[in-house]
Formats: structure tokens, sequence, C-alpha cells
């Protein structure tokens, strides 16, 4: 199994074809992704808000890739409100489940409310905790999983205040690592390209993969970079072994 992750130029209006750019850098792989595998979506990638959009989108890539897509979020009205939402879709377009924003960012709390449902889902008998980008600085939020995740998703839309993205990308690299080297799990991220246009901030392109289970260095964390689109090997077998050995040593930090 592969996580597809996607780290594409976008625009934030909702006249902006985001998901046309996103569905252009994921056919050019398409012969490469199998059934079994699972694309993550960045966060807030649809903008419009026209009732279906999205979930039609989501269901038609899901389908035409013929995996599982994990589709990153959207600003969902609720009455005089909203919610930053989004849904986990198989190949054959059955929706599998779906998550929320939690604690939204800054000034996103102008125009959604916090959500209510955690982003726990099984896919192919793995547990799998959907984070919408900020709610993965918050630990509380990972404690509250039923059973320790096998994989962290994070869909994003990082922004940093600085001049250039590294300093963000660093922070979010840290906590990649240290969040799936602590828990036992993979983590992957993906995000807008630090060459997309934001109204306020700009964003960091934090995009990429944290393997606890590799003994190189410079591959706990592999940065998705200048690509739009990467996929990273999710070795179940190598992450058993290593939870037994932190378990061995006292160091898991949650016995299921």
């Amino acid at each position: 199994m592969k996580i597809w992750l996607v780290q594409p130029d976008l625009r934030h209006e909702p006249s902006a074809h985001n998901f046309e750019v996103i569905r252009g850098h994921l056919r050019g792989v398409r012969a490469s992704i199998a059934p079994e595998d699972v694309v993550l979506l960045p966060e807030r990638f649809e903008l419009r808000e026209a009732g279906g959009i999205y979930e039609r989108e989501v269901v038609e890539l899901a389908r035409e890739l013929g995996c599982t897509v994990i589709a990153g979020s959207r600003r969902e009205p609720r009455g005089q409100a909203a919610v930053n939402a989004g849904l986990v879709v198989d190949g054959t377009g059955a929706v599998l489940g779906r998550y929320e924003k939690l604690r939204p960012y800054g000034a996103e709390r102008q125009w959604v409310e916090p959500g209510t449902i955690l982003g726990e889902i099984t896919i192919a008998s793995r547990r799998v905790l959907v984070l919408v980008c900020a709610d993965f600085w918050f630990v509380d939020l990972i404690l509250r999983a039923s059973a320790p995740p096998d994989l962290i998703a994070v869909p994003a839309l990082s922004v940093t205040r600085q001049s250039a993205p590294e300093y963000s990308r660093a922070l979010w690299q840290h906590l990649a690592i240290a969040r799936a080297y602590e828990l036992g799990t993979f983590v992957a991220v993906s995000d807008w390209s630090h060459r997309s246009r934001l109204p306020l901030l700009a964003p960091a392109g934090a995009a990429g993969f944290a393997d606890p289970t590799t003994r190189e260095p410079e591959r706990l964390f592999q940065p998705l970079g200048d690509r739009a689109v990467g996929a990273f090997e999710l070795d179940f077998e190598a992450l058993e072994r290593f939870r037994s050995d932190r378990r061995s040593r006292g160091f898991y930090f949650r016995e299921e």
C-alpha cells in the first residue's frame, strides 16, 4: 500500500479550478496507482459552496483513480454557520467516513465553527486518523482516538508569517517526526505549494511523509519539495516491528 501526497499550485478564490489542477497531476501518475493505495488531498482546495460540488468531485476522482481518496476538506454550511469538513471515499465511490476540523486556526474562526467529528476511519483494516491542518498540533486530539492509529493523515493549508517558508516547514517536519516516533505511526501531509496565492499569509508548502521505521536520519521525514505529487510506501509490517521494539523497552505510548 502507498500513500499518494499532493502539493499543487492553487488559488484561494471560488473561480479557481483547483480540483482540475489536482486531478491533472493525479492523472499523470494514474498508471502507477494501485487499488489498495490511498490518495490524500489538501485542505480547502474547493472554495465553491454550491451544494454537492465537493462530494461529486471526490467521488468522481476516487472512481477514476480506482483507490481510496482522503478528500481534503471544504467549508460546509450548517444553517447560519459552517464547519471545515471532509470525506473519505473508496474506489467504488462509496463514502467510508467523514471528519471535521475541531480547532480552526486564527482568522479561519471568522468563517467556520469548531467541528465535532474526530476523523477515525478504517481503510483496508488499518486505523487512519485524519486531522485537518492545525488539529495535528494538538496531541490531546490524537489521544481521543479509540485506538492507536496506523496512519495519521493531515490535509493541510499551512501558512507562515515569515518572509520565506523554511521556518514553518522545519516546524512541521520536526512535529511530524516526533508524532511518528512517539506514537508509532506513519504521518502523511498534503498541502498547498508555497507558490500558491492566499489573501493574507503565504503558504509554507509543508507536504511530506514521516516514517519512524527507517534507520536513515535523512529519511525520517521525506518532503515533497517542489513536486506536485509523490508516493510513499506504507510498510505496516515494519511499523509493527518498530512498535514491538518500543514496547519491549517501555517506550510505546499506549497499549492496545
